[in-house]
């Protein structure tokens, strides 16, 4: 309930910052174009994106013959949903996601490489992480805050073009063109978005955490699957688009540093301090 409030709290912030990107450039037509373009976009992606993620990183699907479709059948069950299809990824680097814009069109994804390095308790607890994502419509909730973050990024570009041309800019207080507050909106804008829909992202993969560990009953496996997952896809890096990186249960690509803050994953050891504090 938590990590819900506060993506909704950040959802509102991020839509709050729409607006007020809109008015300080005082462009609102630009404004609107922006946001229904960005939505169109999105909404696209939201509609294919299993059929365009999974095209992407070359997924097989699997049949009831094979282990990964029986442990998510298994699992569907108890968490009360319905059976998605089930995908293998060919590639030696550990991961898995979900995808599908809702639980009735929903697909579950693992590489070659989890099920080789992974127990079965720890493959259980990563796809009953999977599954929490289906069952919280967070493919739903990360392409609003896709849409209005892209939207905000648009009408800051169209302002940095605008202003090339002698166009709009940040207004002042008598209702005139400010260039301190249109370079600076055009700059710290996007960032700021950017960090707020990487901060929805971190919140819905705590909630999915604490979700799968009550699908399966007990957050050991997944807590060891994490360990696990991170400490060899450092070695083994997925060759992932960066644009998908959040769909991933560990992020494919390392960022320490002050690249963490745009990271959409938590750090693995806050992940696991969570599962194993609530018990």
């Amino acid at each position: 309930m938590a990590n819900g409030l506060k993506t909704a709290f950040l959802l509102g912030i991020l839509s709050a910052l729409l607006l007020g990107v809109g008015e300080a450039l005082g462009g609102a037509n630009g404004l609107m174009i922006a946001f229904v373009f960005a939505a169109f976009m999105n909404l696209g992606s939201y509609w294919f994106s299993d059929k365009i993620v999974l095209r992407m990183y070359r997924a097989s699907e699997v049949g009831p013959d094979h282990q990964l479709y029986r442990i998510v059948e298994r699992l569907t069950v108890r968490a009360n949903l319905p059976m998605p299809k089930v995908y293998i990824i060919p590639d030696p680097s550990p991961n898995a996601f979900a995808t599908g814009r809702n639980p009735e069109h929903a697909a579950v994804a693992a590489t070659e490489g989890i099920l080789r390095v992974l127990s079965e308790p720890e493959l259980e607890g990563v796809i009953a992480h999977e599954l929490a994502h289906v069952k919280h419509r967070d493919i739903l909730t990360s392409s609003i805050a896709a849409t209005i973050a892209a939207a905000i990024m648009m009408v800051a570009r169209m302002a940095q073009f605008a202003s090339m041309f002698g166009g709009y800019g940040g207004r002042d207080e008598r209702g005139g063109t400010n260039p301190i507050a249109l370079i600076a909106t055009i700059i710290f804008a996007p960032l700021a978005a950017m960090l707020i829909q990487m901060a929805i992202s971190r919140s819905r993969e705590f909630a999915a955490d604490a979700g799968g560990a009550a699908i399966v009953g007990n957050p050991y496996g997944l807590a060891d699957a994490l360990r696990k997952i991170d400490a060899i896809s450092k070695q083994v890096p997925l060759d992932a688009n960066p644009a998908t990186a959040h769909m991933f249960i560990v992020q494919p690509f390392s960022g320490g540093g002050i690249m963490s803050m745009f990271s959409s994953h938590p750090p693995t050891e806050a992940r696991i301090a969570a599962l194993l504090g609530s018990r």
